[in-house]
Formats: structure tokens, C-alpha cells, sequence
């Protein structure tokens, strides 16, 4: 035991590596708005091993088992908890950062996942997931509990994602439709009853319809936001489904898209858009005006490298979680003016 203590020790005289500086946004001198927090790739990013664990694998050489990410598509947040829809897993990946814990859910029956894409949260902490091969949204309380579903292969296409209305109880969920299909809509469900209400749009180029439409957002203001990614435009609409603005074009400059894909909503009904072209997301306002735009492609996973870049959500204080098929993460940006997560962890 005293030789490994002194090799344990001897560790400690290696040469330590230069201190991390978080990267910030916009860079200076500019004013900071946001800077990168985190990133979530295996349940040891939140729950660190044990003081035993860490003297048994480094006495036998035994690497501990990861469990985590291994195609990250969409994510939903709330109260602390990442949801993170995996579709190579089938499963929702769910780091809980201020409780410390980890777990999954959707593998079992009944409530068994085939490809898990878009994920929502309801006020309740129900969680509702869209199953593009089932051809239904499934729904699981906040802890993985197998509920109900709503929807079915009869009205559905491709369902790639679902976002919830709470103050008006609905549910959208994107029906992306496919080349040989006009079905390239909107379903709108009653949250409560799961009832089926009416479809937003179809297959075009004029205001109001869709091409390949992929992900979808509820701002606090009621307004749908919907990635009409075939027509490189971001599309609003109020909870009747009447048509109310667009922004965005085809193009490589800033304010334009290449190949939009996830899209979020802050409290204060700015609009995040991710680009996998890019490599970044985009940041707008209500207007659709361009504000900022965070990441690049990149070769490697450092902390803002992207190559392909999904899903996004924004929680109650402002942080932006995005994440990143290729890289297999997540990674985490705050507000410049609030703490750390780690400092609300238990």
C-alpha cells in the first residue's frame, strides 16, 4: 500500500497543463454576453468516482465503465435535468446536474423507444418525445415513467420533433413528410385529452408552407417557431395556426442559413437557431434580427467546435444547451451575469 500512495504521490510532480480559459461571447472587446460553462458527455461529468474507485482502477489498470452519449440528437431542460434524446441508444440520457445523478429511460415496455429525435417538457415535468419510425409522440413523467402516447402512424409521416403550448394545452409536432410526400406539416394535439385538432401547412414555398420543416418552439409569447429547413427560413404562427412572420434566406453569411436544424426559444422570446452547415447557432430577436452567433466547424471537440450540430434548448436562466451528433456531447453556455452550475448543485 505505501509503494502505491508514493506512485500516487509521484503523479502530483507531473507538469500541470496551462489553465483553462473559458471562452466568451462576443469576444473582447466587446462587451461579454455569454461564455461556455460545461460539457455533458458521460455520467462521470456529474457523479465523480469514489476515493476507492479512483485507488481500484488506478491498482488494477481497470478503466471504469462510461456510460453517456453516443448519438445526441435534441434536448430538453428543466429545473436542472439535461434530457437528451440518444438515437443509436434508443433512450433518453438524462443528467441531472443539481441532483448529481444520472439514468435513462425508453428502452423498456411499454413506452420502448425505436428512434427518439425531438423532446419537449411540459409544465407538470411530463416529458414528451417524438418518435420519427413509431409514428407517435410517447410520454413519460419526469422520472421515465412509461404514460401514454399520442398520435399515430394513420396521421403522422415523420413526426422529428414536438413542442408543447402550456398556456393554450397544445402539443405541435413537426411532420418533416419525405420527398415523395405533400405531408409536410404541423399536427396539433390537445395536451390533456391527446386529441387530434388540425394540421398547420403543406408542402411549399409560399408563406405558410413547408419544406422539410425539422424542429419546432414555443416562445413565452405563444408563437410557434418552426425551422422550414428545405426553404432556409425560420416561420412563426400564432396557437390558431395563423401565419404571422419569417426571417432567414439561403446563404454563408451571418442572419442567413445554410442547413438550419434545431431551434429554441429564450424568456425573452429571442430565437436560437442551429446550423449544421455552420457549425454555430444564430441568436435573434422577436424581429428576426441577427444578435450573435456562437461556434465554428472544427476538427476537433474543444468547447465551441461543432460538426454536426442538433438540437437546442435554453432554460429559465438563460443557459444554452446544444448538442453535437459527431462530437458526442453537449456542451453548456451561461449568461456572463449569473453563477455557474455547479454552484446550485446539492
Amino acid at each position: 500500500m505505501t509503494g502505491l500512495i508514493l506512485s500516487l504521490a509521484g503523479c502530483s510532480n507531473q507538469p500541470q497543463q496551462p489553465e483553462f480559459i473559458p471562452p466568451v461571447f462576443p469576444p473582447p472587446p466587446a462587451e461579454p454576453r455569454f461564455v461556455y460553462e460545461r460539457t455533458l458527455r458521460f455520467a462521470s461529468n456529474i457523479i465523480k468516482p469514489s476515493r476507492a474507485q479512483q485507488l481500484k482502477r488506478f491498482a488494477t489498470g481497470q478503466a471504469l465503465e462510461q456510460k453517456g452519449l453516443v448519438k445526441p440528437y435534441d434536448i430538453a431542460v428543466k429545473d436542472g435535468r439535461v434530457y437528451v434524446t440518444d438515437t443509436v441508444q434508443r433512450a433518453i440520457i438524462v443528467f441531472d446536474i443539481v441532483g448529481a445523478r444520472y439514468f435513462e429511460f425508453g428502452t423498456m415496455e411499454p413506452g420502448s423507444l425505436r428512434k427518439p429525435t425531438g423532446i419537449d417538457i411540459a409544465d407538470n415535468g411530463d416529458v414528451l418525445v417524438s418518435d420519427v419510425e413509431a409514428r407517435r409522440v410517447l410520454v413519460y413523467s419526469a422520472e421515465g415513467q412509461y404514460l401514454r402516447s399520442i398520435g399515430n402512424p394513420k396521421q403522422l409521416k415523420r413526426p422529428s420533433d414536438v413542442a408543447i403550448d402550456s398556456k393554450n394545452q397544445l402539443v405541435y409536432v413537426v411532420d418533416t413528410g419525405g420527398v415523395d410526400s405533400q405531408q409536410h406539416r404541423i399536427a396539433v394535439y390537445d395536451l390533456n385529452s391527446g386529441n387530434f385538432i388540425r394540421t398547420i401547412g403543406t408542402r411549399g414555398q409560399k408563406t405558410g408552407e413547408f419544406n422539410i420543416p425539422l424542429q419546432a418552439s414555443v416562445a413565452s409569447n405563444g408563437l410557434l417557431y418552426v425551422v422550414d429547413s428545405g426553404n432556409f427560413r425560420i416561420q412563426a404562427f400564432d396557437h390558431t395556426g395563423k401565419f404571422k412572420q419569417s426571417f432567414g434566406s439561403l446563404g454563408r453569411y451571418p442572419g442567413q442559413f445554410a442547413r438550419p436544424k434545431g431551434i429554441a426559444t429564450d424568456p425573452k422570446n429571442n430565437i436560437y437557431v442551429v446550423d449544421t452547415a455552420f457549425g454555430n447557432f444564430q441568436i435573434f430577436n422577436p424581429a428576426g434580427e441577427l444578435l450573435l452567433f456562437i461556434g465554428q466547424r472544427g476538427q476537433s471537440s474543444k468547447p465551441t467546435n461543432y460538426m454536426l450540430p442538433a438540437g437546442i434548448d435554453i432554460d429559465q436562466e438563460g443557459r444554452i444547451y446544444i448538442a453535437d451528433q459527431f462530437f458526442r456531447k453537449v456542451d453548456i453556455y451561461r449568461p456572463f451575469s449569473i453563477p455557474p452550475l455547479d454552484e446550485l448543485e446539492k
